[in-house]
């Protein structure tokens, strides 16, 4: 679109405002990707949103090489899914109507998974489904585990909840003992390829490292700082880290350069700010998380606006909404005042029309330029949106 002269200047002036939040996300999509080789060097072909759908999407990991699991939305819950990549299709792992599953994981040598099940009691647990029935049994029943991965098929290591943090701790199924490795690790927990190793990441500094654990001897090392502020990362099979940041993916080769470079920039505004990543065995595949594009949200507040869809209005909007008016004139804040406000807007106003005149992105700051018609009534105005988490958590209006 042409943008007006004064609205580049107003860009211009008002972008400082607003940060980029890049920590949780809400709403997510996983993508996958053919993962090539070509000179030497790795290409990222043939995308496809393998969860395409409203809501939290996440955690994603390989059952094997043809096979995606991830924890999905569906009836305002998440369960485990799983997309077959040869035939393009999602199934269903299980329903758990007293709960939701995340990090959902192969276990080695089982035809099942292990996922972490928060029931609507708060009661969070380790559980294990079977990859067919999703008849599922408690593993582990008295630590509260966020993340989790396994060294072999007995061996679990996980971040544990524990002090408003994370502690790394390998738990053994067979004797049942659990046994604390460090405290303040990140999420991020693999097993490193042709090794018996645990990588992890430490935050015990302010510089967070990547580390290595031998779980049977305890001896930790250092490989390297991790891409500053980032915690999610996964391994090629060549030993190469891979970190993604913002709309890129950084490269670490443990056994050539050593220096984090450049693997893969994303110019797609639909993979703006990824998380999870993931590497199948044969480094055939690669699976990656993003938040939906701030576009996205932006259009949906809009959609929902003019239909009067009250709950779908209100669901674009973070908790804490900030309205106000440029530049810094707090209107009200909060999504219950947002509630109110908005039911005696749409029943005082049968008639809602909207257009897009301009609109200028960066990052997580949306400017629109509206045409709007309220009635029989035509109002011009300049929108600021900034979304955080997938969400809309400050609004602007500059009007004409």
């Amino acid at each position: 679109m042409l943008l007006t002269t004064r609205l580049y200047i107003l860009f211009a002036a008002i972008i400082s405002l607003f940060s980029i939040n890049l920590n949780a996300q809400t709403d997510t999509e996983v993508y996958l990707f053919d993962l090539k080789v070509k000179e030497s060097s790795y290409t990222l072909e043939n995308k496809r949103n393998i969860s395409n759908n409203s809501g939290y999407d996440n955690q994603p990991s390989f059952y094997n090489d043809n096979q995606v699991l991830f924890a999905g939305t569906r009836n305002n819950q998440t369960d485990i899914a799983a997309y077959n990549v040869r035939d393009s299709i999602v199934h269903w792992i299980n329903t758990t109507k007293q709960g939701s599953e995340y990090s959902p994981t192969k276990i080695p040598g089982e035809k099942a998974i292990s996922a972490i099940r928060l029931d609507t009691t708060g009661l969070q647990r380790l559980y294990q489904y079977d990859y067919k029935t999703g008849k599922n049994k408690v593993l582990i029943k008295d630590l509260v585990i966020g993340y989790h991965t396994w060294y072999n098929a007995h061996t679990v290591v996980s971040a544990v909840l524990a002090d408003g943090g994370l502690d790394l701790v390998v738990s053994n199924l067979k004797d049942h003992t659990n046994f604390t490795q460090q405290k303040k690790i990140g999420r991020s927990l693999h097993k490193i390829p042709n090794s018996q190793l645990i990588s992890y990441i430490s935050k015990e500094t302010s510089t967070w490292e990547i580390k290595s654990l031998d779980p049977i001897t305890g001896t930790a090392q250092k490989i390297t700082d991790a891409v500053p502020g980032k915690e999610d990362m996964c391994w090629l099979p060549n030993g190469t880290i891979l970190m993604p940041y913002k709309n890129r993916i950084y490269q670490y080769d443990t056994k050539g350069a050593q220096k984090w470079e450049l693997f893969k920039q994303f110019e797609d505004p639909n993979i703006w700010n990824i998380s999870r990543i993931g590497v199948n065995t044969i480094a055939s595949q690669l699976v990656l998380v993003s938040d939906v594009s701030p576009e996205t949200t932006v259009d949906q507040q809009t959609t929902t606006f003019v239909a009067k869809d009250l709950e779908g209005f209100l669901a674009c909007f973070s908790e804490d909404i900030v309205v106000q008016d440029y530049p810094n004139k707090v209107n009200y804040t909060g999504k219950t005042t947002m509630r109110e406000r908005y039911i005696q807007f749409f029943n005082n106003n049968p008639r809602i029309t909207s257009s897009l005149t301009n609109r200028i992105v960066n990052g997580n700051v949306v400017i629109d330029k509206e045409k709007n018609t309220v009635n029989d009534e035509v109002r011009l105005v300049t929108i600021i949106y900034e979304i955080e988490n997938g969400l809309i958590n400050r609004m602007t209006f500059i009007r004409n």
